[in-house]
């Protein structure tokens, strides 16, 4: 069997295969303290992030303002029909900007913070110093995959593909930290989604850690990484999530102070709903935080995670092949590879 039949169906190794990646580690320590350390090094990418969605909030605070007072005056002098389809469609206006300009241009930040993370972690530096940290991160980013935008298909393909070996493992109820939890299955499918964010990221520091080769070939061979490395990995990724989570709802109760004080000086429209707008508000300041300064402290720690996890490590034909025969998006990653086509969505 070739290395291309491999791909197409099984798995893509017939021999005792070779350690196929060879990079140096800098940063073995996956505390919590060492994770501080390094997003401070790479601290205008925190800033950056933060700059987007504290100005997507407060756009997001003036939006509110304009479908709660919209819709209140609507509702008051014509019919309150027309005062609910006022909000609606505010609503589905902020849902698009969401979901297609604020998400990409965030998906541009973390691909570069992904990218000096990583050069941190192997080396000890970024790049060698002729140029500045997000001038790096996006020349690293495209020399590897020409558009960003195959970048986030990939990201999306390698999602799903563990969402797939998640939903295997029968020892996954072992890894709720919080006794008595082991039935709730829902609640730890929200954990292991969460989870998935964190290590499709991972993978792709692989990918740029490795720097030869074929990006999505190397990311069929991070995720048989990771599935070799499972069990010690996802103890650290719902630790993370689960501690993500309580951090966030620590901060939003603490922001919920400064939202009333900002609710009070929003229009007497807007303050009528105030208890609401005030959650709202203190919802949307505590996720940008979150996302700008605790996710990334977490992203650090699974990145070292699974990079000391597997330094040293060959891969296993075995898992190769069992991967391929549940997840016809694993095998379309492969085919991707070797053929350039789309991999096929299950």
């Amino acid at each position: 069997m070739s290395a291309t039949d491999g791909f197409a169906g099984g798995s893509a190794w017939t021999a005792p295969p070779p350690i196929r990646h060879a990079y140096p580690l800098a940063q073995r320590d996956a505390s919590l303290g060492a994770a501080i350390g390094l997003m401070m090094q790479s601290l205008p990418y925190a800033a950056a992030r933060f700059g987007v969605l504290f100005g997507a909030s407060a756009a997001g605070i003036i939006w509110l303002c304009v479908m709660v007072g919209g819709a209140a005056w609507l509702g008051t002098h014509v019919a309150h029909a027309f005062g609910w389809v006022w909000a609606l469609i505010c609503l589905a206006a902020a849902g698009f900007v969401w979901g297609t300009l604020l998400r990409y241009a965030l998906h541009l930040i973390d691909c570069g913070h992904v990218a000096v993370l990583t050069d941190l972690i192997t080396t000890g530096r970024v790049g060698n110093g002729g140029e500045s940290m997000f001038a790096y991160g996006r020349r690293v980013v495209l020399a590897r995959f020409g558009q960003v935008n195959l970048l986030f298909g990939l990201n999306a393909l390698v999602r799903g593909i563990l969402q797939a070996f998640h939903a295997t493992l029968d020892w996954i109820g072992e890894l709720l930290p919080i006794p008595g939890l082991d039935g709730l299955a829902k609640l730890l499918d929200i954990v292991l989604r969460a989870a998935t964010r964190y290590l499709d990221k991972v993978i792709f520091s692989y990918t740029l850690a490795r720097g030869d080769g074929d990006p999505w070939q190397i990311s069929r061979e991070g995720i048989v990484y990771y599935c070799q490395n499972a069990r010690p990995i996802l103890v650290t990724a719902v630790r993370v999530v689960v501690f993500e989570y309580l951090l966030t709802g620590l901060l939003w109760v603490a922001l919920l102070a400064p939202a009333g004080l900002v609710t009070l000086a929003l229009p007497h429209a807007v303050r009528e709903s105030g208890a609401v707008v005030t959650l709202v508000i203190a919802a949307l300041l505590a996720a940008s935080l979150r996302a700008a300064f605790i996710k990334p402290l977490f992203l650090i720690m699974m990145m070292v995670r699974f990079h000391t996890a597997i330094e040293g490590q060959p891969i296993n034909a075995e898992w190769d092949a069992r991967l391929a025969s549940m997840s016809e998006r694993f095998r379309g990653l492969g085919q991707q590879a070797w053929q350039g086509r789309p991999a096929p969505a299950e």
